[in-house]
């Protein structure tokens, strides 16, 4: 627990094995007995919500005990994708080498995907904007909601984000009764289901993606969200140990 002298910010095997005269093997064997890993590093934010708890717990209620004959959307924005392409080809796979992909790009334009995933069946709803505007936030609701009778509870789940809050939204939400928003705590969305969805996108399209536009970066989101729909399976959220509770510690298991 004792920082080095030598004006690193962490010990290695070596470094702490010259330090103590022992063998750099013994600092590793004794590390790994007792599950330290000083060159490993994770971040984490805490909230700072004063009604995190009640926050908290009105979107877990909508996860684990949603109002009967009411939908339940978890929705949010994924902001400014890149429609990225290579000025060289892509290098394919082969035994002993992974793909690669030249080092320089073509920037061709952002674009921003709404999505809202029906926490009941896993299936999404997307739509892909230019920008992510108050306007576009309420007309993607509005697309959401007439595919539902007028008299059905929805129930939408997003996060603070200042364009889920404006005037324009208010005024929708006045007009449509049957529409409710749940806010997560400030720093919290992990607690918003699509966050889950949006990772996999990341990893399974946008990450070695290429675009050679932003029509065809939309084509390619609005394909897969196709995709991932004819297999959608909800999302299952259970307390990991609930005595923990200041930190609300959540695990959230995918059911595959």
């Amino acid at each position: 627990m004792q920082a080095p002298t030598d004006g690193t910010t962490h010990w290695s095997t070596r470094r702490l094995a010259r330090k103590l005269g022992l063998n750099h093997m013994q600092v590793a064997r004794a590390w790994a007995n007792a599950g330290l890993q000083p060159h490993r590093m994770q971040r984490y934010v805490a909230s700072n919500d004063p009604d995190f708890e009640a926050k908290a717990l009105d979107v877990i209620g909508l996860y684990v005990n949603p109002p009967q004959h009411a939908v339940v959307f978890s929705v949010d924005e994924k902001t400014a994708i890149q429609a990225l392409d290579r000025t060289q080809p892509v290098l394919p796979l082969s035994p002993g080498r992974a793909e690669r992909h030249g080092f320089e790009y073509i920037r061709n334009g952002t674009l921003s995907l709404y999505a809202a995933l029906n926490t009941r069946t896993g299936q999404v709803k997307g739509r892909t904007v230019a920008r992510h505007t108050s306007e576009e936030f309420v007309a993607f609701l509005g697309a959401l909601v007439s595919e539902h009778p007028l008299d059905q509870e929805i129930h939408v789940i997003a996060d603070n984000l200042s364009a889920h809050k404006t005037k324009r939204v208010g005024d929708f939400l006045g007009s449509h009764p049957n529409v409710h928003l749940h806010f997560t705590p400030t720093y919290s969305s992990w607690l918003n289901q699509v966050e889950l969805w949006f990772a996999k996108l990341e990893r399974q399209v946008i990450a070695r993606g290429i675009f050679k536009s932003t029509t065809d970066l939309a084509r390619k989101l609005m394909r897969y969200i196709r995709e991932h729909n004819k297999t959608a399976r909800p999302i299952k959220w259970k307390y990991a140990d609930p005595s923990r509770r200041f930190h609300a510690h959540l695990s959230a298991v995918t059911v595959h």
